[in-house]
């Protein structure tokens, strides 16, 4: 697979890019970032995979996350894809609602019309962004995690649980854990998946839980003052979850904080501390 430099810039040290690629997967081109810090010749790295949430690209986290200074200090890998396919021809919601279509492919692989062909968010972010980023960058695929934010926390969660060998640690932002219980989710699920609500279970972190996926631990931030919290959110879904499937689970209610990326570029470089922990060795 072949990909194209938008951008390159020096930063702590290390380099952040920001490519562009045909997927196979999508059917339309992809843009990602990648942070790689400084490192020795021939050295190989660990990696996070940061999955960003509604309306957001890769940009959002990459101009406004502050993730650089800690992953130049840990010698972590950091990429960022995008959220959606993009593109003439690729449907959206047709009331151009935010919550569904551009911007919010809910890292499922569609099965329904119109969005089966391009909306495979699943298998771009598990399998083909993965093999494009092992052939061009500095990674150790032995070492990896995961973190989202909102829709994002959603797929981190989703995917460390379903791939309990690859990913060493996974956290969130505010995450949307169970969506076939919030209407973001349902809208998403329903409009991506079809009706059938047992398919929806794959990617619902908490119907996940209770039918018996298993992840050494999570580390979960959310405001108190985020709007979504109550009727999106709901923490407390995962963390009855978790106590009952005996997952150890980091649960923090940061005070006054809302759903922004002053929220998250905040507690970022706790998580990447975190995350570090877990992928030495």
């Amino acid at each position: 697979m072949t990909m194209q430099t938008v951008s390159l810039n020096k930063a702590y040290g290390g380099t952040q890019g920001v490519y562009r690629h045909a997927s196979q997967e999508t059917g339309t081109d992809m843009t990602f970032s990648v942070y790689v810090p400084p490192h020795a010749a021939g050295a190989k790295l660990p990696v996070a995979w940061y999955l960003s949430g509604l309306t957001c690209t890769h940009a959002n986290v990459t101009e406004k996350g502050e993730f650089r200074s800690a992953c130049s200090e840990l010698g972590l890998v950091f990429v960022a894809p995008d959220t959606s396919p993009r593109g003439e021809g690729v449907p959206g919601d047709p009331a151009n609602a935010y919550d569904f279509g551009l911007g919010a492919g809910f890292y499922v692989d569609a099965t329904q019309p119109p969005f089966a062909r391009h909306y495979r968010m699943w298998s771009y972010v598990t399998e083909e962004l993965p093999k494009l980023i092992a052939e061009n960058f500095p990674v150790d695929p032995d070492r990896q995690s995961i973190l989202g934010h909102s829709m994002g926390g959603h797929g981190a969660l989703t995917i460390a649980l379903r791939h309990p060998g690859r990913y060493r640690a996974a956290s969130a932002f505010a995450p949307i854990v169970a969506p076939s219980q919030v209407p973001w989710g349902i809208k998403a699920l329903g409009g991506y998946l079809g009706s059938d609500r047992q398919a929806w279970r794959r990617h619902d972190a908490v119907a996940l839980i209770e039918d018996g996926a298993k992840v050494p631990g999570l580390l979960v931030d959310y405001g108190d003052a985020d709007p979504f919290l109550t009727e999106q959110l709901r923490p407390e879904l995962l963390q009855g979850a978790c106590g009952k499937a005996g997952i150890p689970l980091t649960l923090r209610k940061q005070t006054g904080y809302d759903h922004s990326y002053y929220f998250i570029s905040t507690f970022m470089s706790g998580h990447l501390h975190w995350h570090a922990e877990r992928l030495r060795g």
